[in-house]
């Protein structure tokens, strides 16, 4: 490409903006810029929100949830250390946790609520989750064998009206069998703690008891409902899974987050691709606004094409001009768009709050969705992607115009001249 292309596709876009034709011309040229850039800028934004929203919904699901469940086929695993002592042996596992789980009725005063209880060892359970940074009183420490005591969910606590120290009755569906007929188990257990991770789904609807405990009130004897383990990398842990479940000692089911939470991420997943898909019209629409910009601006050159023709410029080289000049605005529209963009990404929570003061609203109630707060994760792979998608379409946009250029006859072009 000769020097005097680039050069000649500098000047049409660096034309001064007077009035008539040129000065339109330009302002179309300043639109379509400003479009692409607002377009890159939402996209870049709305990843990262994106991105941060689905890391801060893992984080509290994991900070409950563990990264694999090794669950006994019939529902119980009798010698839980075998399992423990199995799983060590893969260099991914970090820690091994038993629980015992169960469905409980609670029952304070006159109100019932549905739970799932489990029955924990509170020195193993925060290796394997992260309860204690989520205690709003209390502690996992409190749950002591033999003295029933119960750490209750905030919501599941708020709708009991239970508070530290009351009484909590604990109803499970386990019977009695006595001569007036079957009977369901119940034992008075005392709140010794609450959390709140911010999920409703766990705030709401889970309770947790020593181990010893719940094997007594599920009559599980010394068998456990499974076992819980953590690895040092998350997203490692459908692999783990599989290669756990070939080595195991015991018949065993060996679930993954990733599936017990499949449909959630998925959800998400699913969410954030539509929205990009979305965006990318956005600036799909902008970049091709230079096609109205760059058809005008040929027609206003015609008379310049047909000089620079005779003096033994190619169809090539006028070609090449003009998409130097329609890709200059697209590149310079994509820069601001993802300066903009990463400006946005990186102090959204600090811009959300000012707006929602400004304007006297809340966007995100903390009542309706997961979270109250915006998140925002810049990954650098979503943003060369998009500045990629926005320079592809501008190079495409300019195109057809180019073309069109470069075809010019230079006699037809100078006969009114």
């Amino acid at each position: 490409m000769a020097p005097y292309e680039i050069l000649v596709g500098l000047r049409y876009t660096r034309a001064r903006r007077g009035a008539g034709r040129n000065g339109f011309v330009s302002f179309i040229a300043a639109v379509s810029m400003l479009g692409i850039a607002l377009g890159v800028a939402a996209l870049i934004v709305v990843l990262s929100v994106m991105n941060g929203f689905q890391q801060e919904l893992r984080t509290r699901i994991l900070a409950v949830a563990s990264h694999i469940e090794i669950r006994g086929i019939d529902g119980t695993i009798v010698d839980w250390q075998v399992v423990a002592r199995a799983v060590r042996a893969n260099p991914s596992v970090k820690a091994e946790a038993p629980y015992v789980l169960g469905q409980a009725m609670l029952s304070e005063g006159s109100v019932n609520r549905g739970a799932i209880v489990r029955g924990v060892d509170p020195t193993l359970e925060n290796t394997v989750a992260d309860f204690a940074a989520h205690m709003r009183v209390g502690s996992l420490a409190d749950l002591k064998p033999g003295e029933f005591g119960i750490v209750l969910g905030a919501e599941l606590a708020r709708a009991l009206g239970a508070r530290l120290g009351d009484s909590v009755v604990v109803i499970t569906p386990q019977g009695t069998v006595t001569p007036a007929g079957t009977l369901p188990r119940v034992k008075s257990f005392r709140v010794v703690g609450v959390f709140e991770v911010g999920m409703f789904e766990f705030d709401s609807g889970l309770a947790l008891i020593h181990i010893a405990d719940a094997q007594k009130l599920y009559r599980l004897g010394d068998a456990v409902s499974g076992v819980r383990l953590k690895l040092d990398d998350l997203f490692a842990a459908p692999r783990v899974a599989r290669e756990l479940a070939a080595t195991l000692p015991v018949d065993a089911e060996v679930r993954d987050w990733t599936l017990n939470h499949a449909n959630f991420f998925r959800a998400v997943a699913i969410e954030k691709r539509m929205m990009f898909l979305i965006l990318t019209l956005i600036v799909a629409v902008a970049a091709f606004n230079i096609v109205s910009a760059q058809v005008m601006v040929v027609t206003d050159k015609q008379a310049d094409i047909a000089i620079l023709r005779t003096q033994g410029a190619s169809p090539a080289s006028i070609l090449s001009i003009f998409i130097i000049q329609g890709a200059l605005v697209g590149t310079l529209g994509t820069l601001i768009g993802v300066a903009g963009g990463l400006a946005l990404a990186f102090n959204i929570e600090t811009v959300v709050p000012f707006v929602e003061r400004l304007l006297g609203v809340q966007f995100l109630d903390k009542t309706v969705y997961y979270i109250s707060e915006l998140p925002s994760q810049v990954q650098q792979g979503d943003v060369v992607f998009v500045a990629a998608i926005a320079f592809v379409l501008t190079l495409l946009a300019t195109l057809y115009p180019s073309w069109r250029a470069a075809r010019i006859n230079p006699a037809e072009a100078l006969r009114y001249e």
